[in-house]
């Protein structure tokens, strides 16, 4: 797989994510966050599974080996990442404005190469950090930030933010070992999905007609975000590192804008356009700069 298939899937990953803000924040006006993301990622789980079933079932043998353990722990951990950073960020949007939700969960740029940096001591390309600072005065100016205070919701999107990270860590991690991207996706789908069920069980109501209501929502945040975007960011991390990986999903916060603009018909002003000037910057030098080779 070239790196430039990677790209592309790591761009439209994040376009399906950017655009998806505006369908969790309206999914909710009937049901809570925990049933909309039970519903949301078992319709997800219900996109993927076929496809893993029809492409890689001759292939679990041969990926498995003797190593299944491995597999399952390291797709247990992604599940459990990948239900905390949602949950806490569907949670957030009944306390906070989107507007802070998006430039909060920007927060995951930073700390990828800082917990990759913790941890393994792994070097990491200079260019990572002056990418990250452009991505994060990029967010805070693409939404209007300034013009809104902070809230205790807030202090839920930052922690999502650091499993968003582990997510995308661990993810990194898998794809070098195992070339399952549709079985991973349809597994922390479900995993995210059960998760969601049983907390949702013990503290909101599932009714049936509230979830119908919100079904067009369900379906877009489901089988395009829930479901497809994850698998595209696990094709996108086969040749993407997860700092770098983890700037050009910060370009998630422009395509919300954008979303919003042509969908809601915000007007977007200078300070927004600037923002995504700022974080294509950040992309851009995050990819570029590391394939200039120093002159022996």
């Amino acid at each position: 797989m070239s790196k430039s298939f990677s790209l592309l899937s790591a761009l439209l990953c994040t376009f399906i994510w950017g655009t998806t803000f505006i369908a969790q924040d309206t999914g909710m006006d009937n049901i809570g966050p925990f049933t909309f993301n039970a519903v949301r990622f078992f319709v997800g789980f219900l996109a993927i599974v076929p496809l893993a079933f029809l492409f890689e079932v001759k292939k679990f043998k041969s990926e498995f080996k003797l190593d299944f353990k491995t597999f399952a722990i390291l797709s247990f951990l992604i599940g459990l990442s990948l239900f905390l950073g949602s949950a806490l960020q569907q949670v957030a949007l009944l306390y906070t404005d989107v507007a802070n939700a998006a430039f909060f969960t920007i927060f995951y740029v930073p700390m990828v190469p800082i917990i990759i940096y913790l941890f393994s001591k792994k070097s990491i390309h200079w260019s990572v950090w002056p990418s990250v600072v452009l991505c994060l005065i990029g967010g805070y100016l693409l939404t209007n930030f300034h013009d809104t205070t902070v809230r205790l919701g807030d202090t839920l999107v930052v922690l999502g933010a650091l499993f968003w990270s582990t997510h995308i860590i661990f993810t990194g991690i898998i794809v070098k070992k195992y070339n399952l991207p549709l079985t991973l996706g349809a597994v922390q789908t479900l995993l995210v999905a059960l998760f969601s069920l049983v907390i949702g069980f013990i503290y909101e109501e599932f009714i049936i007609e509230n979830i119908l209501n919100e079904i067009d929502s369900i379906l877009y945040a489901g089988i395009l975000s829930g479901g497809f975007a994850f698998v595209l960011q696990i094709y996108a991390q086969k040749n993407i590192t997860p700092a770098p990986a983890a700037i050009i999903f910060s370009l998630e916060g422009v395509f919300a804008t954008i979303a919003a603009w042509f969908l809601l018909s915000q007007i977007l002003g200078v300070n927004n356009l600037l923002g995504c000037f700022f974080i294509l910057c950040g992309v851009l030098l995050s990819q570029l700069l590391p394939l200039i080779k120093r002159p022996v």
